[in-house]
Protein backbone atom coordinates (compact mmCIF):
# COMPACT_ATOMS: atom_id res chain seq x y z
CA UNK A 1 0.00 0.00 0.00
CA UNK A 2 1.47 3.32 -1.03
CA UNK A 3 0.64 6.46 0.88
CA UNK A 4 1.12 9.66 -1.18
CA UNK A 5 1.22 12.92 0.84
CA UNK A 6 -0.70 15.92 -0.44
CA UNK A 7 1.46 18.44 -2.25
CA UNK A 8 0.43 21.80 -0.91
CA UNK A 9 1.17 25.18 -2.43
CA UNK A 10 4.91 25.74 -1.79
CA UNK A 11 6.28 29.24 -1.42
CA UNK A 12 9.32 30.73 0.20
CA UNK A 13 8.81 33.15 3.06
CA UNK A 14 9.64 36.70 2.08
CA UNK A 15 9.25 36.03 -1.66
CA UNK A 16 6.45 36.46 -4.17
CA UNK A 17 5.41 33.26 -5.93
CA UNK A 18 2.90 32.21 -8.56
CA UNK A 19 1.69 28.65 -7.74
CA UNK A 20 0.20 28.30 -11.22
CA UNK A 21 3.70 28.28 -12.74
CA UNK A 22 5.20 25.98 -10.11
CA UNK A 23 7.80 23.52 -11.39
CA UNK A 24 9.41 20.54 -9.72
CA UNK A 25 12.22 22.87 -8.71
CA UNK A 26 9.72 25.10 -6.91
CA UNK A 27 8.18 22.11 -5.11
CA UNK A 28 11.48 20.78 -3.84
CA UNK A 29 13.17 24.07 -3.03
CA UNK A 30 15.36 24.06 -6.14
CA UNK A 31 18.88 25.31 -6.44
CA UNK A 32 18.30 28.17 -4.00
CA UNK A 33 18.13 25.72 -1.11
CA UNK A 34 15.50 27.86 0.57
CA UNK A 35 12.66 25.83 2.07
CA UNK A 36 9.13 26.51 0.86
CA UNK A 37 6.29 27.27 3.20
CA UNK A 38 5.04 23.69 3.22
CA UNK A 39 8.51 22.38 4.07
CA UNK A 40 8.92 24.97 6.83
CA UNK A 41 5.48 24.16 8.21
CA UNK A 42 6.19 20.43 8.33
CA UNK A 43 9.65 20.91 9.84
CA UNK A 44 8.21 23.04 12.65
CA UNK A 45 5.34 20.61 13.22
CA UNK A 46 7.75 17.73 13.63
CA UNK A 47 10.13 19.66 15.86
CA UNK A 48 7.16 20.42 18.11
CA UNK A 49 6.15 16.73 17.95
CA UNK A 50 2.74 17.41 16.42
CA UNK A 51 1.03 14.15 15.49
CA UNK A 52 1.03 13.42 11.77
CA UNK A 53 -2.76 13.54 11.45
CA UNK A 54 -2.85 16.95 13.13
CA UNK A 55 -0.02 18.14 10.88
CA UNK A 56 -1.98 17.10 7.79
CA UNK A 57 -5.21 18.70 9.03
CA UNK A 58 -3.51 21.98 9.95
CA UNK A 59 -1.69 22.19 6.61
CA UNK A 60 -4.97 21.62 4.78
CA UNK A 61 -6.50 24.63 6.59
CA UNK A 62 -3.46 26.76 5.76
CA UNK A 63 -3.88 25.92 2.07
CA UNK A 64 -7.58 26.78 2.19
CA UNK A 65 -6.78 30.08 3.89
CA UNK A 66 -4.20 31.00 1.23
CA UNK A 67 -6.43 30.09 -1.72
CA UNK A 68 -9.38 31.94 -0.18
CA UNK A 69 -7.26 35.10 -0.37
CA UNK A 70 -6.22 34.57 -4.02
CA UNK A 71 -2.93 32.86 -3.14
CA UNK A 72 -1.46 35.73 -1.17
CA UNK A 73 1.52 35.00 1.06
CA UNK A 74 0.66 34.64 4.80
CA UNK A 75 3.30 37.27 5.61
CA UNK A 76 1.23 39.77 3.61
CA UNK A 77 -1.88 39.00 5.66
CA UNK A 78 -2.90 39.17 9.27
CA UNK A 79 -5.82 39.37 11.66
CA UNK A 80 -8.24 40.93 9.16
CA UNK A 81 -7.71 38.19 6.57
CA UNK A 82 -7.99 35.49 9.23
CA UNK A 83 -11.24 37.06 10.46
CA UNK A 84 -12.63 37.11 6.92
CA UNK A 85 -11.74 33.46 6.40
CA UNK A 86 -13.29 32.30 9.69
CA UNK A 87 -16.43 34.32 8.97
CA UNK A 88 -16.61 32.74 5.51
CA UNK A 89 -16.48 29.26 7.07
CA UNK A 90 -19.43 30.05 9.34
CA UNK A 91 -21.54 32.12 6.94
CA UNK A 92 -20.99 30.39 3.61
CA UNK A 93 -19.84 26.88 4.40
CA UNK A 94 -21.99 26.33 7.50
CA UNK A 95 -19.23 24.52 9.37
CA UNK A 96 -19.66 23.50 12.99
CA UNK A 97 -18.12 25.40 15.89
CA UNK A 98 -15.50 22.67 16.40
CA UNK A 99 -14.48 22.83 12.72
CA UNK A 100 -14.15 26.61 12.84
CA UNK A 101 -12.03 26.34 16.00
CA UNK A 102 -9.83 23.76 14.30
CA UNK A 103 -9.22 26.17 11.41
CA UNK A 104 -8.39 28.95 13.88
CA UNK A 105 -5.92 26.71 15.75
CA UNK A 106 -4.20 25.85 12.46
CA UNK A 107 -3.74 29.52 11.57
CA UNK A 108 -2.56 30.38 15.08
CA UNK A 109 0.05 27.64 14.74
CA UNK A 110 1.11 29.04 11.35
CA UNK A 111 1.59 32.59 12.57
CA UNK A 112 3.10 31.80 15.97
CA UNK A 113 5.52 29.04 15.04
CA UNK A 114 6.18 29.28 11.27
CA UNK A 115 5.74 32.93 10.28
CA UNK A 116 6.90 33.87 13.81
CA UNK A 117 4.80 36.96 14.36
CA UNK A 118 1.69 37.94 16.25
CA UNK A 119 -1.43 37.62 14.15
CA UNK A 120 -3.08 40.55 15.95
CA UNK A 121 -6.59 41.12 17.27
CA UNK A 122 -9.22 39.26 15.27
CA UNK A 123 -12.03 41.59 16.34
CA UNK A 124 -15.59 40.43 15.66
CA UNK A 125 -15.81 37.01 14.04
CA UNK A 126 -19.07 35.38 13.04
CA UNK A 127 -19.06 32.28 15.21
CA UNK A 128 -20.36 28.97 13.92
CA UNK A 129 -23.28 27.71 16.01
CA UNK A 130 -22.31 25.26 18.72
CA UNK A 131 -24.17 21.97 18.61
CA UNK A 132 -24.17 19.68 21.60
CA UNK A 133 -24.75 16.17 20.38
CA UNK A 134 -25.97 13.41 22.66
CA UNK A 135 -23.51 10.53 22.25
CA UNK A 136 -24.68 7.21 20.83
CA UNK A 137 -24.70 4.70 23.68
CA UNK A 138 -25.49 1.02 23.37
CA UNK A 139 -27.30 -0.93 26.04
CA UNK A 140 -25.38 -3.80 27.65
CA UNK A 141 -27.50 -6.21 25.65
CA UNK A 142 -26.66 -4.44 22.40
CA UNK A 143 -22.95 -4.46 23.27
CA UNK A 144 -23.11 -8.22 23.86
CA UNK A 145 -24.85 -8.80 20.52
CA UNK A 146 -22.23 -6.71 18.72
CA UNK A 147 -19.26 -8.38 20.44
CA UNK A 148 -20.65 -11.86 19.79
CA UNK A 149 -20.52 -11.07 16.06
CA UNK A 150 -16.77 -10.30 15.95
CA UNK A 151 -13.98 -12.78 16.62
CA UNK A 152 -10.25 -13.19 16.05
CA UNK A 153 -7.96 -10.17 16.12
CA UNK A 154 -10.84 -7.82 15.33
CA UNK A 155 -12.75 -9.31 18.24
CA UNK A 156 -9.86 -8.41 20.55
CA UNK A 157 -9.73 -4.87 19.20
CA UNK A 158 -13.47 -4.31 19.57
CA UNK A 159 -13.47 -5.73 23.11
CA UNK A 160 -10.62 -3.39 24.10
CA UNK A 161 -12.55 -0.42 22.73
CA UNK A 162 -15.44 -1.24 25.05
CA UNK A 163 -13.63 -2.89 27.97
CA UNK A 164 -10.93 -0.21 28.35
CA UNK A 165 -12.72 2.83 26.94
CA UNK A 166 -10.09 3.43 24.27
CA UNK A 167 -10.37 5.56 21.17
CA UNK A 168 -9.85 3.56 18.01
CA UNK A 169 -6.47 5.17 17.18
CA UNK A 170 -5.30 4.70 20.77
CA UNK A 171 -5.98 0.99 20.35
CA UNK A 172 -4.24 0.84 16.98
CA UNK A 173 -1.14 2.60 18.37
CA UNK A 174 -0.70 0.30 21.37
CA UNK A 175 2.81 -1.11 21.73
CA UNK A 176 3.69 -4.38 23.45
CA UNK A 177 5.13 -2.48 26.41
CA UNK A 178 1.80 -0.67 26.93
CA UNK A 179 -0.03 -3.81 28.07
CA UNK A 180 0.73 -4.25 31.77
CA UNK A 181 -0.51 -7.76 32.54
CA UNK A 182 0.96 -7.76 36.07
CA UNK A 183 -1.10 -4.77 37.20
CA UNK A 184 -4.09 -5.21 34.91
CA UNK A 185 -3.52 -1.91 33.11
CA UNK A 186 -3.38 -0.49 29.61
CA UNK A 187 -0.99 2.46 29.29
CA UNK A 188 -2.20 4.92 26.67
CA UNK A 189 0.89 6.84 25.54
CA UNK A 190 -0.08 8.19 22.11
CA UNK A 191 -3.39 9.70 23.19
CA UNK A 192 -5.40 12.59 21.81
CA UNK A 193 -3.69 15.88 22.68
CA UNK A 194 -0.51 14.04 23.64
CA UNK A 195 -1.68 13.38 27.22
CA UNK A 196 -0.98 9.84 28.39
CA UNK A 197 -3.19 7.99 30.85
CA UNK A 198 -3.86 4.59 32.40
CA UNK A 199 -7.02 2.54 32.10
CA UNK A 200 -8.03 -0.97 33.10
CA UNK A 201 -7.18 -4.15 31.24
CA UNK A 202 -10.31 -6.35 31.33
CA UNK A 203 -9.45 -9.64 33.05
CA UNK A 204 -11.42 -11.56 30.43
CA UNK A 205 -8.93 -10.36 27.81
CA UNK A 206 -5.72 -11.36 29.62
CA UNK A 207 -5.52 -14.89 28.21
CA UNK A 208 -6.68 -13.97 24.66
CA UNK A 209 -4.20 -11.08 24.56
CA UNK A 210 -1.32 -13.24 25.73
CA UNK A 211 -2.14 -15.81 23.04
CA UNK A 212 -2.41 -13.03 20.45
CA UNK A 213 1.00 -11.64 21.39
CA UNK A 214 2.58 -15.08 20.94
CA UNK A 215 1.48 -14.91 17.28
CA UNK A 216 2.60 -11.29 16.98
CA UNK A 217 6.02 -12.28 18.35
CA UNK A 218 6.45 -14.73 15.48
CA UNK A 219 5.70 -11.94 13.01
CA UNK A 220 8.18 -9.67 14.80
CA UNK A 221 10.91 -12.31 14.68
CA UNK A 222 10.27 -12.89 10.98
CA UNK A 223 10.75 -9.15 10.37
CA UNK A 224 14.04 -9.20 12.27
CA UNK A 225 15.25 -12.30 10.42
CA UNK A 226 14.61 -10.51 7.11
CA UNK A 227 16.22 -7.31 8.47
CA UNK A 228 13.15 -5.20 7.70
CA UNK A 229 12.91 -1.60 8.94
CA UNK A 230 11.46 -1.28 12.40
CA UNK A 231 8.14 0.33 13.31
CA UNK A 232 7.62 4.09 13.32
CA UNK A 233 8.62 5.84 16.53
CA UNK A 234 7.85 9.14 18.25
CA UNK A 235 10.31 11.65 16.79
CA UNK A 236 12.27 12.31 20.01
CA UNK A 237 12.69 8.65 20.95
CA UNK A 238 13.89 7.66 17.50
CA UNK A 239 16.85 9.99 18.06
CA UNK A 240 17.41 9.40 21.79
CA UNK A 241 17.23 5.60 21.69
CA UNK A 242 18.69 4.39 18.36
CA UNK A 243 17.54 0.90 17.45
CA UNK A 244 14.43 1.02 19.63
CA UNK A 245 12.28 0.87 16.49
CA UNK A 246 13.43 -2.75 16.06
CA UNK A 247 12.91 -3.80 19.68
CA UNK A 248 10.09 -6.10 20.82
CA UNK A 249 8.64 -3.72 23.48
CA UNK A 250 8.00 -1.06 20.81
CA UNK A 251 6.37 -3.46 18.33
CA UNK A 252 2.68 -2.98 17.58
CA UNK A 253 0.12 -5.01 19.53
CA UNK A 254 -2.00 -5.02 16.37
CA UNK A 255 0.43 -4.97 13.43
CA UNK A 256 -0.75 -4.93 9.83
CA UNK A 257 -0.15 -8.03 7.73
CA UNK A 258 1.95 -6.22 5.14
CA UNK A 259 4.16 -3.17 4.86
CA UNK A 260 3.19 0.36 3.86
CA UNK A 261 5.01 3.59 3.12
CA UNK A 262 5.84 5.82 6.06
CA UNK A 263 4.17 9.14 5.13
CA UNK A 264 7.05 11.17 6.56
CA UNK A 265 10.13 9.25 5.47
CA UNK A 266 8.74 7.36 2.46
CA UNK A 267 10.34 4.17 3.81
CA UNK A 268 8.40 0.90 3.61
CA UNK A 269 7.82 -0.50 7.10
CA UNK A 270 5.21 -2.45 9.05
CA UNK A 271 2.37 -0.25 10.24
CA UNK A 272 -0.50 -1.03 12.60
CA UNK A 273 -3.98 -2.13 11.53
CA UNK A 274 -5.82 0.70 9.78
CA UNK A 275 -8.53 2.65 11.57
CA UNK A 276 -10.88 2.47 8.57
CA UNK A 277 -10.87 -1.32 8.68
CA UNK A 278 -11.96 -1.35 12.33
CA UNK A 279 -14.74 1.13 11.57
CA UNK A 280 -16.08 -1.10 8.79
CA UNK A 281 -15.97 -4.19 10.99
CA UNK A 282 -17.90 -2.49 13.80
CA UNK A 283 -20.50 -1.07 11.43
CA UNK A 284 -21.12 -4.45 9.77
CA UNK A 285 -21.30 -6.23 13.14
CA UNK A 286 -23.92 -3.74 14.33
CA UNK A 287 -25.96 -4.30 11.17
CA UNK A 288 -25.82 -8.08 11.57
CA UNK A 289 -26.91 -7.71 15.20
CA UNK A 290 -29.92 -5.65 14.10
CA UNK A 291 -28.88 -2.58 16.12
CA UNK A 292 -30.79 0.38 14.71
CA UNK A 293 -28.38 3.08 15.87
CA UNK A 294 -25.48 4.84 14.13
CA UNK A 295 -22.81 2.59 15.62
CA UNK A 296 -19.12 3.43 15.27
CA UNK A 297 -16.07 2.30 17.31
CA UNK A 298 -16.45 5.51 19.35
CA UNK A 299 -19.94 4.40 20.44
CA UNK A 300 -18.23 1.60 22.39
CA UNK A 301 -16.12 4.18 24.25
CA UNK A 302 -19.29 6.15 25.03
CA UNK A 303 -20.92 2.96 26.26
CA UNK A 304 -17.90 2.18 28.48
CA UNK A 305 -18.25 5.50 30.33
CA UNK A 306 -22.04 5.34 30.59
CA UNK A 307 -22.11 1.78 31.91
CA UNK A 308 -19.47 2.61 34.54
CA UNK A 309 -21.60 5.50 35.79
CA UNK A 310 -24.73 3.36 35.77
CA UNK A 311 -22.81 0.82 37.87
CA UNK A 312 -22.18 3.46 40.56
CA UNK A 313 -18.64 4.48 39.65
CA UNK A 314 -17.84 8.08 40.62
CA UNK A 315 -17.54 10.59 37.81
CA UNK A 316 -13.98 11.68 38.68
CA UNK A 317 -12.72 8.13 38.22
CA UNK A 318 -14.52 7.86 34.89
CA UNK A 319 -13.03 11.21 33.85
CA UNK A 320 -9.52 9.89 34.55
CA UNK A 321 -10.13 6.63 32.70
CA UNK A 322 -11.51 8.50 29.69
CA UNK A 323 -8.66 11.02 29.67
CA UNK A 324 -10.96 14.07 29.75
CA UNK A 325 -9.31 17.32 30.82
CA UNK A 326 -12.58 18.75 32.13
CA UNK A 327 -15.15 16.84 34.16
CA UNK A 328 -17.83 18.76 32.22
CA UNK A 329 -16.97 16.58 29.21
CA UNK A 330 -17.61 13.45 31.26
CA UNK A 331 -20.87 14.89 32.63
CA UNK A 332 -22.59 14.42 29.26
CA UNK A 333 -22.83 10.70 29.97
CA UNK A 334 -25.12 11.40 32.92
CA UNK A 335 -27.70 12.56 30.37
CA UNK A 336 -27.86 9.19 28.62
CA UNK A 337 -27.81 6.91 31.66
CA UNK A 338 -30.66 4.48 32.20
CA UNK A 339 -30.67 5.69 35.80
CA UNK A 340 -30.82 9.52 35.77
CA UNK A 341 -28.73 10.98 38.55
CA UNK A 342 -31.75 12.63 40.24
CA UNK A 343 -33.86 9.51 40.13
CA UNK A 344 -36.76 11.47 38.59
CA UNK A 345 -39.69 9.47 37.21
CA UNK A 346 -42.12 10.61 34.55
CA UNK A 347 -45.59 11.52 35.93
CA UNK A 348 -47.02 9.16 33.29
CA UNK A 349 -45.22 6.26 35.04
Amino acid sequence: MLWIPTLGWPICLGMSFDPESASHQHLTGGATGKPRLQEQFRQVARLRQVMFRTEETYWNWVKQFIFFHQKRHPEEMGAEEVRQFLTHLAANRNVSASTQNQALNALLFLYRHVVSRDMGDLGEVLRAPGRKKVPTVLSKGEVKLLLDGVDGTMGLIVRLLYGSGLRVMETMRLRVKDVDFANGLVLVQEAKGGHGRRTMLPQTLVVPLREHLVKVRRLYEADRAEDRPGVSMPEALAVKVPGSEKSWPWFWVFPARGESRDPRTGEARRHHVLEDYVQRVVKKAAQRAGIEKPVSPHALRHSFATHLLEGGQDIRTVQELMGHRDVATTMIYTHVMNKPELGVRSPLD
